[in-house]
Order: structure tokens, then C-alpha cells, then sequence
């Protein structure tokens, strides 16, 4: 059975290239918070086995709406894409900002490029059909500049110390962590 969500519903987005630790990160705050995570990756890997391929913004629409419920019922929601562009972005304090409620941006990165290509080269897929971006495709990835409220750097930061980070910045997470 999944956690009572805890705390006052917001909305936390993580951001930041494939392979720096977005994902271990949103988890963990999930789990420790009680807090709904809302995955990209997954919904555009669930559109892809519907044969949906040319995928654009599908799975960031999709996103924003599981969110927009989850705020709704007063659940805390980490969001967890590479979110690489201001349009995307500005939808996802869109969510939050429409009902009333907080929201932190965090961009995630692994100032550490060796470990960073590690990482992107070592994982496996979390299923057997998704296809992971090249270590080329990630550095190559245009990203624009952004100005986020937090930045975690996980060559520097341990999960544990970038949820606390993080739930530093998210007041209403803070509360509810579990020690």
C-alpha cells in the first residue's frame, strides 16, 4: 500500500539531462515524503507501446494533467522530466500556480562528466523495449538556460542530502519527512 500523502499539496519539478539522477532523486522524495511522482519518461514509454512513436509533447500534457488531479485532491507531486525548454516549464508552474499552490523547480546535474557518462552508459532500461539516449545524444541535447529555484548536483550530493535539499526549498515537503 503506497504512503498517505503528507504535508500541503505543491508541486516540485525536477529537470536536468537523461542519466544525472532525476529519477532516483523524484523517488526518493516520493517515498520519503509521501509525495505522488509523475515520471515523463513512463507515460511516453506506455505511449510508445500503444505504437504512438513520433512523440513531441504527448507525455509532458499527459503529465501535466496526472498532476493537476493529483494537486487536486491535496496530494504533494514531484514531477520528473528533462524538461528542456521554457514552454515546458512554464506549463508545469502552470499546474501548480492555477490552484493556488507552490512550486519549486530543481535542476538536477553531474557537474562530474566522467561519472555522468558512467551513469548514462551503465543503466539498463527499465523496460525491455525502451531504447536509452547515446551518451552523444545527451551532450548534444539542446537544453536552454533556465533559472531554477534549486540546483542538486548529484557528483556532489548523495540522494538522502538532495532530498533534504530540495524539501528545503519545498517548505511544505519539509514536514513531512520521514527521519
Amino acid at each position: 500500500m503506497a504512503p498517505e500523502p503528507r504535508g500541503t499539496a505543491g508541486l516540485v519539478v525536477l529537470g536536468g539531462r537523461p542519466g544525472v539522477g532525476k529519477t532516483t532523486i523524484a523517488r526518493e522524495v516520493a517515498r520519503r515524503t509521501g509525495a505522488v511522482h509523475v515520471r515523463v519518461d513512463t507515460i511516453e514509454e506506455c505511449l510508445r507501446s500503444l505504437r504512438l512513436d513520433d512523440l513531441t509533447v504527448e507525455g509532458y500534457v499527459i503529465g501535466y494533467a496526472v498532476a493537476a488531479d493529483q494537486l487536486l485532491v491535496g496530494s504533494p507531486v514531484v514531477a520528473d522530466s528533462v524538461n528542456p525548454v521554457a514552454v515546458t516549464r512554464q506549463a508545469w508552474r502552470d499546474v501548480a500556480v492555477t490552484r493556488g499552490l507552490p512550486c519549486v523547480e530543481v535542476e538536477v546535474i553531474c557537474s562530474d562528466l566522467d561519472e555522468h557518462r558512467r551513469r548514462a552508459q551503465d543503466r539498463a532500461p527499465e523496460a525491455p523495449d525502451v531504447v536509452l539516449p547515446t551518451w552523444e545524444q545527451i551532450v548534444t541535447r539542446e537544453i536552454e538556460p533556465w533559472a531554477p529555484d534549486v540546483v542538486v548536483d548529484t557528483a556532489l550530493l548523495e540522494p538522502a542530502a538532495a532530498v533534504a535539499k530540495i524539501c528545503a526549498h519545498a517548505r511544505w515537503l519539509e514536514g513531512a519527512l520521514d527521519d
